[in-house]
């Protein structure tokens, strides 16, 4: 009986010892679960902290980076300003220039005038003087009976010969005075024969690019992380991207058009593939730039067929391919060069010349402007030395280098060059006017056709040369027609300047039109 009672107060100690065993451990599981909460708590704040350090820090950097962009694209905006002001600032000096020069002509001619009116006058009382004396003589001879008749005669033949000289000067003078003024006539009929047959495409060149993208992700993709993607593109190509919030487009600046070219064809690649990193961009660049090369060779052979003008060195056919990026007052350079091989082809076969000789100068004239990059000069000075280097004909060099105000008057073929160039340049739609102005005159001709009774369209054709009006065979009758297209070349005579001819063509048709059923 006591060993069962000793067993179950042994239980029932064992039981309490037990329980209180399990309590004081349950209660330090809980003060270790509250400790390692509080440490996650802590932790996660932490973590907490340094994320919103990262993102003031990030924010931070995009400011700085948007600021950046922003001053960058200011100091662009302010040289492109400055250089605006200063091709304007040249070109009111030389208006100023060629004013003072017109002034200085103007006086030229009233002093020649004036002077020829007092030669006149003079000439004319040397004559009446010459009248008396000869009237004079010849009364004296009828009074001298007693002279031989030898002698008589060669008195009579003597004045006789002073009458035939100056007979003989006053045609001479004559002649000379219409043979210059044919001369005159014939070199204008010439030179507009030759514009009018050859018709040459104008364009205007700007400074930027635009390349399409698919969508406004790219333009992420094309920056990189922090940027890295359009430093290594700007950084190979030489060239300005700029990436603003213009939907769909991404636009590419540079002054040279060569640079430029290799960066929108590049970019273009860059695009279509979509593996757009450092090292891809430095690969597509080297391969574009190898291909706009034979690009530009190709244009030099082009222009060489177009322009019949053989056995070029390969050099100077690469240089004409340069110039198709070349402007000049927003002419291209290449067609210009075309245009004035032409047209000096076509004066100098009418005045007798060689033709092949002046095409080829024609074509060569502004060789220079393909690298007066690489060498210090003028593009006439440069050029004359390449076309020396490389073995063209002394016509050729000469009329490369002396095309300009130096010309000099020892070789026709530069005479003939330096008159196509001039014809090149003044053309409609060339480097004296700008597209806009070009676009404007273009649509003024038709306005002014447009606003005659009876006319249907117009349009303005060749550069401006040509304008041709429909009009309505209901309202209009072929007499009519005629007096409409009178009265509109009589409106342009009197309110628009324009350089050599407009031809108005009146077109007035009659349609008769029935179905068969």
């Amino acid at each position: 009986m006591e060993i069962t009672i000793s067993v179950i107060i042994t239980a029932i100690l064992s039981s309490a010892l037990t329980f209180g065993l399990y309590r004081m451990l349950e209660r330090l599981r809980r003060r270790d679960a509250e400790t390692e909460a509080q440490e996650i708590i802590r932790i996660a704040k932490q973590e907490v902290e340094a994320r919103r350090r990262e993102a003031e820090l990030e924010i931070k950097e995009a400011a700085l980076a948007a600021q950046t962009e922003s001053e960058k694209e200011l100091r662009r905006v302010r040289a492109e300003l400055h250089e605006r002001e200063r091709l304007l600032d040249k070109r009111q000096d030389a208006l100023e220039d060629q004013a003072e020069q017109l002034r200085k002509q103007e006086k030229m001619v009233e002093g020649t005038q004036r002077k020829l009116t007092e030669r006149i006058q003079e000439a004319n009382q040397r004559k009446e003087e010459l009248t008396k004396l000869l009237d004079m003589q010849r009364q004296t001879l009828h009074q001298l009976s007693g002279l031989s008749q030898e002698e008589a005669t060669r008195r009579l033949l003597e004045i006789l010969d002073q009458q035939l000289q100056q007979e003989t000067g006053a045609m001479i003078q004559k002649h000379e005075k219409m043979l210059a003024e044919t001369c005159e006539q014939k070199s204008r009929e010439i030179v507009l024969t030759a514009i009018q047959r050859f018709a040459a495409a104008h364009t205007a060149e700007t400074t930027t690019s635009t390349v399409g993208i698919p969508n406004d992700e790219m333009k992420g993709r094309i920056i990189g992380r922090e940027g890295r993607n359009i430093r290594a593109f700007e950084k190979a190509t030489g060239v300005d991207v700029i990436i603003d919030d213009t939907p769909g487009v991404v636009i590419v600046s540079a002054f040279d058009t060569i640079r430029r070219e290799v960066a929108r064809m590049s970019l273009e690649k860059l695009i279509a593939d979509g593996r757009i990193h450092p090292a891809r961009i430095e690969e597509i660049v080297v391969v574009t730039q190898r291909e706009l090369e034979r690009y530009i060779q190709k244009l030099g052979e082009e222009a060489c067929q177009e322009a019949e003008t053989p056995h070029l060195h390969e050099r100077l056919v690469n240089l004409l391919g340069r110039l198709h990026f070349r402007t000049s007052y927003s002419q291209n350079v290449l067609r210009h060069s075309i245009e004035v091989a032409f047209l000096s082809g076509m004066i100098a076969d009418e005045i007798g010349l060689d033709g092949r000789i002046a095409r080829r100068c024609g074509l060569l004239h502004d060789i220079g402007k393909a690298a007066d990059h690489e060498a210090e000069g003028g593009h006439p000075k440069i050029g004359g030395d390449l076309l020396k280097r490389y073995g063209e004909r002394p016509e050729v060099i000469h009329a490369a280098t002396c095309h300009h105000d130096d010309m000099r008057l020892e070789n026709p073929y530069t005479v003939i060059v330096a008159a196509a160039d001039a014809c090149s340049a003044s053309r409609p739609g060339a480097r004296r006017e700008t597209l806009e102005r070009y676009v404007k005159r273009m649509e003024e001709l038709e306005s002014i056709a447009q606003k005659f009774p009876g006319v249907e369209q117009a349009y303005a054709i060749q550069a401006g040369r040509e304008l041709r009006v429909l009009v309505s065979a209901k309202d209009t009758t072929d007499d009519s027609a005629a007096k409409i297209c009178h009265d509109i070349a009589r409106t342009f005579e009197e309110q628009l300047t324009y350089p050599g001819e407009i031809k108005v063509t009146v077109l007035r048709e009659t349609r008769h039109v029935e179905l068969a059923r």
